[in-house]
């Protein structure tokens, strides 16, 4: 499946984002595959933060996620960089596809 997310970065912190993502933790990266996904990929414009996901199951996904040691520090500091906070709970489904070429 493909989730598509949005996300905004707090003022600022546009360089911090980057630098962080350039490489992540080599556990983060393991937690995320051993999750089911399969592609992250995140686009900016100014301080809004486009994602795609490619995911077996997304609220699985969300749901292994959520205690896993590697993401609990990922999104420790996430929350020093994004503009809302994110309990992964696996609740929300992304944003609603509006259109798509046939």
């Amino acid at each position: 499946m493909r989730v598509a997310l949005h996300t905004r970065l707090k003022p600022g912190k546009e360089t911090e984002y980057e630098r962080v993502h350039a490489v992540i933790p080599g556990e983060l990266d393991v937690a995320l595959r051993d999750a089911g996904v399969t592609s992250w990929r995140i686009w900016r414009d100014g301080l809004d933060l486009f994602h795609v996901v490619e995911v077996e199951d997304y609220a699985a996904m969300r749901a292994a996620l959520r205690e896993h040691p590697a993401n609990v520090a990922w999104q420790a500091t996430m929350a020093e960089l994004l503009d809302v906070e994110d309990d992964y709970s696996g609740n929300d489904t992304g944003l609603s596809l509006v259109w798509e070429l046939p």
